[in-house]
């Protein structure tokens, strides 16, 4: 017997889907679990969140050969959708995963899950997709939820120069560099650059953009002077509405020193 998918409801009777397998019993258990062909959609490294409830074998009377408290997190990349003719020796093992908590009998009888959460990192990637797979080799578990993602920088505009979206690099410190476009009637004073960190965030810039001649900047843009008036707030506007007239006392004594 190997993998089953069983619907259960949690502590608080909320139904929860679940894929489990406990062969406690039995020596040399090779239990596999995998997942449909996933894209990898331009990603160069992934990260796979895992969600799982696990036994504690000391819970249990007459497993103490045979029952595990771990479980293994395999990878294989692909061009294409392949099937089952993915052998189990073609995959690699991204890590051995086990639980910061495990649960007793007594837990179970008032369904108290003890939910771990354990992330993986996995790069470079350089196929089109890929599969995951998890190898049970004799442990009582059940996966609650698997979430793939990546990570990327989202786009944004730094000293007059517009920075598009990008993806991270494929390792944990890789710094990915992007350059700038400056924003409309701007011009390049230095070449402006930054670096996506594999965190997904901006570092500092380096280099700008100017305004091209007859253009001021503001608010991350270069506009005309007929424009930038357009812009300044009429000093005169409190006394035409009868508001603040103290304030507008002050304005015109300035205005005629």
């Amino acid at each position: 017997m190997g993998w089953d998918a069983i619907n259960e409801m949690d502590e608080y009777f909320s139904p929860i889907h679940t894929y489990q397998v406990c062969n406690v019993m039995s020596p040399s258990q090779n239990n596999w679990l995998r997942t449909g062909w996933l894209p990898r959609d331009g990603a160069r490294r992934i990260y796979i969140e895992v969600k799982f409830t696990l036994r504690d074998c000391n819970s249990m009377p007459g497993v103490l050969g045979t029952c595990k408290e771990t479980f293994n997190l395999y990878y294989y990349e692909s061009d294409r959708a392949v099937g089952s003719a993915v052998r189990e020796n073609q995959f690699i093992k991204i890590d051995t995963i086990a639980a910061d908590e495990s649960f007793t009998g007594v837990d179970l009888g008032v369904r108290r899950l003890k939910l771990n959460t354990e992330v993986r990192g996995v790069g470079p990637l350089s196929k089109r997709g890929f599969y995951l797979a998890f190898q049970d080799i004799g442990a009582c578990i059940a996966l609650t939820s698997v979430r793939v993602y990546y990570k990327r920088c989202v786009g944004v505009s730094r000293n007059l120069a517009v920075f598009t979206d990008v993806v991270t690099g494929a390792d944990s410190s890789s710094l990915v560099e992007v350059r700038g476009q400056c924003v409309d009637h701007a011009e390049e004073r230095d070449t402006p650059k930054m670096y996506c960190s594999a965190e997904g965030e901006w570092l500092v810039p380096i280099g700008r953009c100017v305004c091209s001649a007859g253009f001021e900047e503001h608010r991350d843009s270069c506009v005309g002077e007929s424009t930038r008036c357009a812009f300044i707030p009429d000093p005169f506007a409190a006394v035409k509405t009868g508001t603040f007239a103290g304030l507008v006392l002050l304005v015109k004594t300035i205005i005629s020193s």
